[in-house]
């Protein structure tokens, strides 16, 4: 079964053997993510050079995706750890370092007293523990306790309705940066995106160093709910990290921003990564629950491009099943979208590529009359397959791209199949190419037709587009 919704999985302690790294790749995984928050450079590079390992043994690319910490706001050391505070008492939170205690602690951001103003809230331990600033005094913040509950040394600190004066990349991220470039990843993602400039930043000094690697931004800010048009823009791809924005935000608006988020990506043309605790009861349990499946259902409805699983694959009990889970959701609910009438939004492009996503869209609706397995298509620059991806084509979208790097970052977006390729002379080797490739891997049987967009380069006039209506050869086996 070919699934078109792509599948995130984060290695970890669970997911280092090559074996399994190997079943996730035949089971769907799409993309292996990299958590810089956890793990040193030799714990990364071993995981890297595993599935580097296994180049070649896939017809298909998999990509590759470093995800930076970005800066991280906790509480400082705190004598007796885990004590209980009450509802109703008040904290003191102070600028002076050493070890605190439950009623009075530091923090590691240095401009927190300054950053908080009045009345805004202060969440602690996920949003389980809840303090609302009543004053500042003497480089302290008072706070009154509005939800209570255990206060423990280094606990995370969300800030929802204060604009931090963090940067996005953190000095250690910058670290990270340069091993990504150095290690030749496909993807890095930014946490804790507020603007698009911060985005820009890290794409600039990317193109500074000469590389390729495409960047995601994280959603996990309100601040970024505001921006989120520009943010789009100045990305590569987009992620809604759901845990800290569903701790910094209503847990209700969360499922509505996702939405938003999907349809704003669809519209533009970006890949969107649907992630965190998408199967979180399958970290300790064998089996899903019927909210996590329908969850998983309706991200696919959504048309996102990809669903992450973190915790569940990288520690989880069950990395694999977790795998197989999300897969066999994918592949029946795409089914039944295929048997739905659901209107396909129009693609926003600049100017220059207008013709080419009125092309995807006609492809689209001549896939929908005729029946056709597959969409093949040539692209250098992967702007074909974005755009074919864009367009919610009925089959599966099969890529040729004679770059490695690309081939493998064209593997993100949604219903695409990213296969490399050498570089061809004309339309009639490149169909005869990928005929022989598909019969081979079994993605299509002899007598079935496919779509092929061949790519400019291999047609007689550079300058114009051509889509061929092509039966598999029944005498062709190899």
């Amino acid at each position: 079964m070919i699934t078109k919704t792509g599948i995130v999985a984060t290695l970890g302690p669970a997911s280092s053997d090559q074996n399994l790294i190997r079943q996730f790749i035949e089971n769907g995984v799409t993309t292996f993510r990299l958590n810089f928050s956890h793990g040193d450079e030799s714990t990364h590079e071993a995981l890297l050079n595993t599935i580097r390992k296994m180049d070649g043994e896939f017809p298909h690319a998999v990509a590759l995706m470093g995800d930076l910490c970005g800066p991280k706001i906790r509480t400082g050391l705190i004598e007796p750890d885990g004590a209980l505070v009450q509802e109703g008492v008040q904290i003191i939170i102070t600028g002076e370092e050493g070890i605190g205690t439950p009623a009075r602690f530091s923090t590691n951001h240095p401009n927190l007293i300054e950053d908080v103003q009045m009345d805004q809230r202060i969440l602690l331990n996920e949003g389980n523990l809840v303090l609302r600033v009543e004053q500042k005094e003497g480089g302290h913040l008072l706070c009154r306790v509005v939800i209570g509950g255990p206060v423990h040394s280094r606990n995370g600190i969300n800030l929802p309705d204060t604009e931090v004066s963090l940067p996005a990349i953190t000095p250690r991220d910058w670290q990270w940066v340069a091993w990504a470039v150095e290690h030749e990843l496909d993807y890095l993602a930014l946490s804790f995106v507020q603007r698009a400039e911060e985005v820009l930043q890290l794409r600039q000094h990317i193109q500074e160093k000469d590389s390729p690697i495409k960047v995601v931004a994280k959603i996990e800010k309100p601040k970024a709910i505001d921006n989120i048009e520009a943010i789009i823009h100045a990305s590569d791809a987009i992620m809604v990290a759901r845990g800290d924005l569903g701790v910094e935000m209503p847990a209700a608006e969360v499922p509505l921003i996702q939405k938003t988020l999907t349809n704003l990506c669809r519209r533009y043309g970006k890949p969107v990564i649907v992630a965190t605790q998408v199967l979180q009861s399958m970290i300790e349990h064998p089996s899903p629950t019927r909210a996590e499946v329908s969850d998983i259902a309706n991200a696919v409805m959504d048309y996102t491009d990809a669903v992450m699983l973190s915790g569940e694959t990288a520690m989880g009990k069950y990395p694999l099943p977790a795998v197989r889970v999300i897969r066999e959701v994918c592949g029946k609910t795409e089914t039944y979208q295929e048997a739905t009438s659901i209107p396909r939004p129009q693609i926003e492009t600049d100017s220059s590529l207008h013709e080419l996503s009125v092309i995807a869209r006609s492809v689209a609706h001549m896939v929908d009359e005729i029946e056709c397995v597959l969409v093949v298509i040539g692209t250098k620059t992967g702007t074909t397959a974005r755009l074919m991806s864009k367009a919610r084509i009925r089959a599966p979208i099969l890529s040729f791209c004679p770059g490695e790097r690309m081939n493998r970052q064209i593997s993100m977006h949604y219903g695409v199949i990213s296969a490399q390729c050498p570089l061809l002379k004309d339309i009639n080797e490149f169909v005869a190419f990928a005929e022989a490739t598909i019969l081979r891997h079994g993605w299509a049987k002899a007598g079935q037709q496919i779509v092929v967009l061949p790519g400019r380069d291999l047609l007689p006039k550079k300058t114009s587009h051509a889509i061929v209506l092509h039966t598999l050869s029944l005498s062709r086996s190899d």
